[in-house]
C-alpha cells in the first residue's frame, strides 16, 4: 500500500486533542499543572486522581470474589491471555498485509481465537452474569470510578503493557472511555431493558459484558470476508484506523481475561482493581467496536475511496 508501518499501530491511534484532555480531565477531577504536558500521560495522573471511588469498586470486586472462588480454570485463562497478546503483537503484519486476497482469508479470525476460548470459558461458568449482578451500571459516575482506578493501579496499566499498549495508547483508550461516557451509558443491562420490546424477548439477551466482549470478538471475525469483499471503497487510512480498533477490541478482552485470570490463579490485584479491569475491559471493547463500525462498515460515498482505485 506504499506506508510504511510499525510495531504499535501508531498510525491509526486517535489523537487526545485539546478539547478532549480538557474534558477528560475535568471528568476525573484534575486541576492544575497535572496534564499540562505537551503529551497527556496516564503515568502523570496517577497521583493527581482521587482515590474516593475505591472503597465502593473494592465492595463491587469482593462480591464478585465471592461469587465465582473455585470455578474458573487458572490454566485454560493463563494460556488465552497469552494468545490474545500473541494476536496483538501479529496486528502490524496484518496491516502490513493490506487487504485479504482470498475470500477465505482467517487471519483475523486466528487473531481473535484465544480471546473467544476465554469468552467461551467466562460464559460457561457464569462469569458474565456476576459481572453484570454486581458491577454498577455505566452511569457517568461509574466510569470516572473506573477510569481513576485504572490509572491509580499500576497492575492494570502493566497488564496493557504487557499486551502491546504503549502508554500514548493507554492514555488513548482511557481518555476514549472517559469522554465517551454517555454512549457507554446507552449500554444497560439485561434488567433495565424494556420490559415488553418490539422484535426481542429480553430473556435472549445475554449479560451486558458477555455483550460487550462477544460483541467486539463477532466484529473482528468478520473483517476477514469484509476486507476482502469492500477493498474498493475502503482506504488506507480507513484500514489504519480499523487495525487501531482491533487493537482497542483485544486490549478491552485481554484487560477483562487477565482479571479473570488472577481472580483464578494468583489473587493478586486488589477487589478494587478487579472491579475495574472488568468494567474497564468491557468499557474499552464497547468504545472500540462502535468506532470499528463506523471507521470500516459504514462508510459513505462521501468517505468512500474514489471509484476505479485512484488515490489509493
Amino acid at each position: 500500500m506504499g506506508m510504511e508501518t510499525n510495531d504499535t499501530l501508531t498510525d491509526g491511534v486517535p489523537d487526545v486533542d485539546e478539547r478532549d484532555r480538557r474534558n477528560f480531565l475535568k471528568i476525573l477531577g484534575v486541576t492544575g499543572s497535572v496534564g499540562a504536558a505537551t503529551e497527556l500521560s496516564l503515568a502523570d495522573l496517577r497521583e493527581a486522581v482521587g482515590a474516593e471511588s475505591a472503597d465502593e469498586l473494592a465492595a463491587v470486586g469482593e462480591r464478585i470474589r465471592a461469587d465465582l472462588a473455585g470455578g474458573l480454570d487458572a490454566g485454560r485463562l493463563s494460556e488465552a491471555v497469552g494468545g490474545i497478546e500473541a494476536g496483538i503483537a501479529e496486528l502490524p503484519a496484518l496491516r502490513a498485509a493490506g487487504f485479504p486476497d482470498d475470500p477465505d482469508a482467517s487471519a483475523y479470525r486466528e487473531v481473535a481465537a484465544p480471546a473467544w476460548d476465554a469468552y467461551d470459558h467466562l460464559a460457561a461458568v457464569g462469569f458474565f452474569e456476576s459481572a453484570e449482578r454486581h458491577l454498577p451500571e455505566f452511569s457517568p459516575d461509574h466510569v470516572r470510578a473506573t477510569a481513576a482506578e485504572l490509572i491509580r493501579a499500576e497492575p492494570l496499566t502493566a497488564a496493557l503493557a504487557e499486551a502491546g499498549f504503549e502508554e500514548r495508547e493507554r492514555t488513548a483508550l482511557v481518555a476514549d472511555v472517559v469522554n465517551q461516557n454517555a454512549r457507554l451509558a446507552q449500554w444497560v443491562s439485561t434488567a433495565k431493558l424494556p420490559a415488553d420490546p418490539e422484535g426481542y424477548d429480553p430473556a435472549d439477551v445475554a449479560p451486558l459484558h458477555q455483550r460487550a466482549l462477544g460483541g467486539a470478538l463477532l466484529w473482528i471475525d468478520e473483517l476477514d470476508h469484509h476486507l476482502w469483499q469492500r477493498e474498493a471503497i475502503l482506504t488506507d487510512e480507513m484500514l489504519d484506523r480499523g487495525i487501531w480498533d482491533v487493537k482497542a477490541m483485544l486490549g478491552g478482552v485481554h484487560l477483562f481475561a487477565s482479571a479473570a485470570s488472577d481472580l483464578a490463579g494468583p489473587e493478586e490485584l486488589a477487589d478494587s482493581q478487579l472491579a475495574a479491569a472488568l468494567a474497564g475491559g468491557s468499557a474499552i471493547a464497547i468504545r472500540a467496536q462502535e468506532d470499528v463500525a463506523d471507521d470500516l462498515f459504514r462508510v459513505t460515498d462521501a468517505e468512500r475511496a474514489p471509484r476505479g482505485g485512484v488515490g489509493r
